[in-house]
């Protein structure tokens, strides 16, 4: 199947990309096998609260970066089915009009849960879509406010969309969002407030000394005013980054943090589909009354080295 997403047979990397989700031994012999990131990847994360137009954003977003690079990726992290577990809300419901293009791969990401703007996969995804040949990858996360700022640790270059009339730039600084940012984009131009809403995000800006790192952008998802500037910044700041900077996902972001969420990820998967009577046991005794949970706890955590050997 490696070989197969090498090739970019989308296919392939569809059914990867669920080995990876499901946690399967497939999903994690190929997250391992593809740790080293292309050089020539780079990576955008597109966040912001509710109802800014992120989605509409990366879809007029699209027909710029088409021409000025080969491959794009979206990754669209999605509320999860309580039941399912899969993403609620459909890729190509707000994409179609590139989900037929050769040279766009377009998948959503069930957040299952997580809290955070990011899956605990979506890294190893981006991974996978950096092996297939991607030169972009475009991460964009559930509008839920502070924990969003994950998305910084994975991406080359964040940005925070806010809108007029949602109040988004008090509510970026109230949940840390704006600290993120290397662009801000105030899409919806078009609407009334637009120039408000910009001008107040370039005061804070200049209020916390961020001017010269940080830019102000204005665009109009719907009529295309201003996305071609916006790709213009965004090449700008793709030619100021080291040329090694998406080289491995091991390496820039990495934190104890996404450490633990690693090895949880790990432990949980090895209890998951290794069989043993010692976890039923486990279980029957909580369920049953007799063994508390933080001591079945300790008995699988306990199994955890044996279980890891058996998989070598």
């Amino acid at each position: 199947m490696l070989e197969a997403v090498r090739g970019h047979d989308h296919l392939a990397i569809a059914r990867a990309i669920t080995a990876i989700e499901n946690r399967t031994a497939l999903g994690t012999e190929l997250a391992l096998a593809v740790r080293e990131r292309n050089n020539l990847c780079r990576t955008i994360g597109v966040t912001g609260p509710p109802g800014a137009g992120k989605s509409s954003l990366i879809n007029a977003l699209l027909q710029e970066l088409l021409p000025r690079f080969h491959r794009v990726a979206i990754l669209t992290v999605d509320p999860s089915s309580p039941i399912s577990g899969g993403a609620v809300l459909g890729d190509r419901v707000r994409m179609a009009a590139h989900s037929a293009n050769p040279n766009v791969f377009i998948r959503s990401l069930a957040a299952r849960g997580h809290l955070g703007g990011v899956t605990r996969t979506t890294r190893s995804v981006m991974d996978l879509l950096s092996a297939s040949g991607m030169e972009i990858i475009i991460v964009e996360t559930v509008g839920t406010g502070q924990s969003e700022v994950e998305v910084a640790d994975l991406t080359d270059i964040k940005i925070v969309v806010c809108a007029p009339g949602l109040g988004d730039e008090m509510q970026a600084i109230k949940a840390g969002i704006l600290e993120i940012a290397d662009l801000l984009v105030v899409n919806k131009s078009d609407l009334p407030d637009a120039a408000r809403t910009a001008n107040h995000l370039k005061a804070m800006l200049h209020h916390r000394g961020h001017e010269e790192r940080r830019a102000v952008v204005s665009v109009s998802s719907q009529n295309g005013n201003g996305v071609s500037a916006l790709v213009d910044a965004i090449e700008a700041r793709f030619a100021a980054l080291p040329f090694a900077a998406s080289s491995t996902s091991d390496s820039d972001g990495y934190s104890r943090s996404w450490l633990a969420r690693d090895v949880a990820d790990a432990a949980a998967a090895l209890v998951l589909h290794t069989p043993d009577y010692r976890i039923e046991a486990s279980v029957e005794r909580v369920v049953q009354g007799t063994l508390s949970r933080a001591e079945g706890i300790n008995i699988v955590v306990g199994l955890l080295p044996e279980f890891a050997a058996a998989r070598k």
